[in-house]
């Protein structure tokens, strides 16, 4: 396994995400589930009305994006927050108040500044262009026509080629990822891998997905793992046992990532918190359900160990895990098996932010990623209305998360990060 040079730091500089919470990595208001009824009846986790304006003048901001499937335009949103909190360009989305108010108004990106490196992006999306994919081929068996755009608009690599255009980016690379529920850690990962390299200088990482279309939620539903809680009554409920309590959300994230040295870091001598990503790690379990996994875990355990042996950390250097959890009782139970194994009878607290925003496929590892650093950053978050093994509140500092992703097909990423 490949350690990271200890001197060499990758630095998230800037961060932005759009869920079921707006723009915000949690609630204000937590009396109030965020759940809604979908046209088809099932709860689900769809942007509220004050993002839901946001993302619609985003597609009216340029001529070219009203084409977009949702999805794409998620990860505009996002990605907009994280480079202007990196400030890696002038104007944009937000300012540094990234992410924290719901009055921000999109528009037109600036052009790039040649003194800036190359920005490179890495996206990670489950299934893509899902919306317009759909409508597309609804047309085709309507009356057999195709649009000549149909093609581009619902390609994977379509996701992070138009991050890249927004974002300003000449000359670095666009990369999609796809690899079930955790590729957006995938996308993470690669971004790394090409920082610590050296082949980039500059990186927008991070997941994206707006799966809440008829088909989509009706594929979920017939695996039989969702919900039957009511959309006011918190139906995503990891860690709380039976029955199953999958809902599908809607969402993105992206990281604005750096690779620094320790002395360049500290000549810097910033006084805002500085996260740092320590370990990415990946599992794999080979089993004939594609749908399934082993009772203990064996992908989640690979992924933690590698991660922690990356940044060479011993199991109690994390002092909280931020779960995959998804509210499937099998999956949540192989998971703390997993951790388990990992950590023996020291387990740290376990955290989890999907009972507030549901399962978001693609984007959900970044999500999740998005709220260890919200918790690294101000030691708080809300507690679920409902019985479950999920932490209110830790006895120590919070300095190190351990975040967790998996996905069908028996994959599984794991990413450490902490707030030096």
């Amino acid at each position: 396994m490949t350690e990271f040079a200890p001197d060499e730091l990758i630095v998230i500089r800037g961060r932005g995400r759009v869920s079921a919470l707006g723009l915000l990595p949690v609630p204000a208001d937590t009396s109030v589930s965020p759940f809604t009824a979908h046209t088809t009846g099932p709860a689900v986790a769809a942007l509220p009305p004050a993002a839901e304006a946001t993302l619609a003048e985003l597609r009216r901001s340029n001529a070219a994006y009203r084409q977009l499937d949702r999805t794409v335009l998620l990860g505009l949103l996002a990605a907009r927050q994280a480079t202007a909190a990196a400030g890696w360009r002038s104007g944009g989305l937000l300012n540094s108040g990234v992410g924290e108010s719901e009055d921000c108004q999109p528009t037109t990106p600036p052009t790039h500044h040649s003194a800036n490196p190359p920005l490179a992006v890495s996206i990670g999306s489950s299934r893509g262009a899902t919306g317009r994919l759909e409508e597309f081929h609804t047309g085709f068996l309507t009356d057999g026509t195709v649009p000549v755009a149909a093609s581009p608009l619902t390609t994977l690599g379509n996701v992070a080629s138009w991050v890249a255009y927004d974002a300003g980016s000449t000359g670095g690379a666009a990369l999609s990822h796809s690899s079930t529920c955790s590729s957006a850690f995938q996308a993470l990962g690669n971004a790394v891998a090409w920082l610590r390299a050296g082949m980039a200088t500059r990186f927008l990482a991070g997941g994206t997905e707006a799966p809440l279309t008829d088909f989509t939620l009706a594929q979920m539903q017939v695996i039989g793992i969702y919900s039957p809680y009511e959309a006011a009554d918190w139906p995503c409920r990891p860690g709380a046992g039976r029955p199953s309590t999958f809902v599908l959300g809607e969402g993105a994230a992206v990281f604005a990532l750096e690779k620094v040295s320790r002395p360049q870091l500290a000549a810097e001598k910033s006084e805002e918190p500085v996260f740092v990503l320590e370990g990415v790690g990946f599992g794999f379990e080979a089993i004939g359900s594609k749908t399934g996994l082993s009772a203990d875990g064996q992908h989640f355990q690979q992924a933690i160990r590698q991660a922690l042996a990356q940044a060479r950390l011993t199991p109690a250097d994390i002092d909280a895990v931020v779960l995959h959890s998804p509210g499937t009782p099998a999956g949540d139970a192989a998971e703390r098996a997993a951790l388990h194994a990992v950590f023996g009878d020291a387990l740290p607290p376990l955290l989890s932010n999907k009972w507030l925003i549901g399962h978001t496929l693609g984007a959900s590892a970044a999500l999740s990623l998005d709220f260890a650093l919200h918790v690294l950053e101000t030691q708080q978050w809300p507690a679920s209305p409902f019985a479950t093994d999920v932490a209110s509140r830790t006895p120590r500092p919070v300095r190190r998360i351990l975040v967790n992703a998996a996905g069908f097909g028996g994959n599984a990423a794991s990413v450490l990060v902490a707030c030096l």
